[in-house]
């Protein structure tokens, strides 16, 4: 096991997440860290156990240079083995299992959907950060359904990062900073972008201070 996971989240940002194989999958995850990305989650759905362990462990490695926690979808086993934090959705273990296998430090984030009952209860079961959405219809979930934006505000009460995704672009994300939103989670608008590292920057700029899309 290495060490490299960050163990807890600062400010606020986009949080990037690849959607499966590529060829230029390293150069794609280091141009959204060159972009701005303040977290990165490796999603990979295939059953290639060889090749998502030896890309995990090189984005971990990635994520470790820029200083930006690593994630990795679903899978407990594989955080585990590359130094990163995991993403649980409700079908996934348990909170429980994944801190006991993963430890103190690593970050446990979780799907809440459009539920802030289940987010009040994963709270209190020890989540790092809380996930809403889809946000927007997304093409990475198409069959996702749409959650309230005023749940972003609400969870805000429950003292944990909260997390916007789903079908968000530069043009729809602001009103969702405004609801609550700590981080969003982006995928097609940025790994599907011609020029990855300026479509996160575009991103990372709503965060900014004086910026104005």
């Amino acid at each position: 096991m290495t060490t490299l996971i960050r163990s807890k989240l600062s400010g606020k940002g986009i949080y990037a997440i690849t959607d499966g194989p590529r060829d230029d999958l390293f150069a794609a995850v280091e141009a959204a860290l060159a972009g701005g990305a303040r977290l990165l989650q490796y999603r990979d759905k295939t059953a290639d156990a060889e090749r998502r362990r030896s890309e995990a462990d090189e984005i971990s490695r990635i994520c470790a240079r820029y200083d930006v926690p690593f994630i990795v979808n679903d899978d407990v086993a594989l955080a585990r083995d590359t130094g990163g934090g995991v993403h649980l959705g409700r079908e996934d273990v348990s909170i429980a299992e994944a801190r006991e296998a993963l430890g103190p430090d690593a970050i446990i984030g979780v799907s809440c959907y459009g539920s802030i009952e289940r987010a009040r209860q994963v709270r209190t079961e020890g989540a790092d950060y809380l996930a809403f959405g889809a946000m927007y219809p997304s093409p990475t979930k198409p069959h996702a359904p749409v959650a309230p934006h005023d749940v972003l505000t609400q969870a805000k009460a429950l003292g944990l990062p909260v997390v916007a995704i789903g079908g968000i672009a530069v043009d729809n994300a602001r009103v969702l900073i405004d609801a609550g939103a700590d981080y969003l989670a982006v995928v097609s608008a940025i790994f599907a972008a011609p020029d990855i590292q300026t479509a996160t920057r575009r991103f990372a700029d709503l965060f900014e201070p004086g910026i104005i899309r």
